[in-house]
């Protein structure tokens, strides 16, 4: 199988949506399947052969971004020979969308959109000016015409399709959630990131992992480290990440006195940093709302390390009580009576994480690009099957 894959971000900017490319291509690799992806330039980024970087501008109030120049992105992919790619696959909605259905359409190949992000749940934070009912029906409006203009839409979630279809999708929409590199999460040095940051080693710690944005609901995990402080003291809070409300986190954190006991460590190199920054940890905390799927949930149970969070949207579909994790009620006295436990016991917390590893393995990135290749089949050779993987969520 040949794949062209069109995308409006991937690394060195950091997200999920990097990570569900990289994870997608490298298995499919693997597996002897080719892929050539279309995506912005940035400073840094480094060349690669089956790469094609576009120029484009930074992104007003967003400086981590770019978007591609039209013209540029147009001529890249009319630089390619469609007799090279059996499929298109776009995954992001915006430039990348519209440019990678139209080359699609134009040599009658089919296309499928992975749809990774519910941003009927993020327009507001980053358009506070506008009315909030007014830009979720915008959000629901273009996610329904831009997925009906594809052969195929793929949902990381359950959640996520039932969304979709509310919105009155028509284009069939299949269940396939992004797999996990196991090799990436193997192995991990959690008292080397301790000594690295100057933590003590017996001090308890809850991490979180992932984009520092307002729709991540980090001000409530704040509220949880203020209200465990009251019992374990020398709790520390630990976000490794970047994004536009740390600013706003570090004064939040400053005016509820938790300058102490929270520490913003930034991004971190994903190969030895970010696994030790996982196993620094004594619980791993998520509290997000709006997650497709939550990534850095099966990637703290790979490495063993317990998880405390909600079960919201399209961490519901990963989440298993007991299954590496503790799934904890939506209010702050009882998430933080959900993780005390296991910052006070670390048997118990080894115990716990212990469990995820093995649960963590049945989303092996292999696992769910089979998945992927039986939709690209089936797109490519219609009446081949299509895969439903939904069956095991639901």
């Amino acid at each position: 199988m040949r794949i062209l894959m069109v995308s409006d971000v991937y690394f060195p900017r950091v997200n999920g949506v990097s990570t569900s490319i990289q994870t997608l291509r490298h298995a499919l690799a693997a597996a002897g399947h080719a892929s050539v992806l279309v995506a912005p330039d940035y400073p840094g980024a480094e060349a690669a052969p089956d790469i094609v970087r576009v120029p484009g501008w930074q992104v007003p109030r967003d400086p981590e971004d770019r978007l591609m120049h039209l013209r540029a992105l147009a001529a890249a992919l009319d630089g390619l020979n469609p007799a090279d790619f059996d499929l298109v696959h776009i995954h992001t909605p915006f430039l990348a969308h519209r440019a990678g259905v139209r080359w699609a359409r134009k040599h009658g190949l089919p296309s499928v959109e992975t749809y990774h992000t519910l941003f009927e749940e993020y327009f507001h934070h980053y358009l506070p000016f506008l009315p909030k009912p007014w830009l979720a029906a915008a959000a629901r409006m273009i996610s329904r015409k831009e997925c009906d203009g594809v052969t195929a839409v793929i949902a990381p979630s359950s959640a996520m399709k039932r969304a979709l279809e509310a919105y009155g999708v028509t284009s069939p929409v299949h269940v396939i959630p992004t797999g996990i590199r196991m090799a990436d999460f193997a192995d991990c040095d959690g008292a080397a990131f301790r000594v690295r940051h100057g933590i003590a080693p017996e001090r308890p710690v809850m991490a979180y992992v992932g984009r520092v944005a307002f729709e991540k609901n980090l001000d409530f995990l704040l509220q949880v480290t203020e209200t465990v402080r009251r019992t374990l003291p020398d709790v520390l809070f630990v976000i490794a990440g970047e994004g536009p409300a740390r600013v706003q986190l570090e004064r939040a954190a400053a005016k509820r006195g938790l300058t102490d006991s929270v520490r913003f460590v930034g991004y971190l190199e994903r190969k030895t940093a970010l696994p030790a920054c996982y196993c620094a940890a004594d619980a791993f905390v998520f509290a997000s709302k709006t997650e497709t799927q939550g990534l850095v949930l099966l990637e703290a149970m790979a490495l063993g390390v317990p998880v405390v969070a909600l079960a919201e949207m399209g961490t519901r579909d990963v989440l298993k009580e007991g299954a590496g994790c503790r799934i904890a009620p939506d209010d702050v006295a009882g998430f933080a009576d959900t993780v005390r436990p296991l910052l006070a016991d670390r048997e118990a917390a080894r115990a716990l994480g212990a469990a995820g590893r093995s649960y963590a393995a049945g989303w092996s990135e292999t696992k769910m690009q089979c998945e992927i290749v039986r939709l690209y089949g089936a797109l490519v050779s219609p009446g081949g099957g299509a895969p439903d993987y939904a069956v095991a969520l639901v």
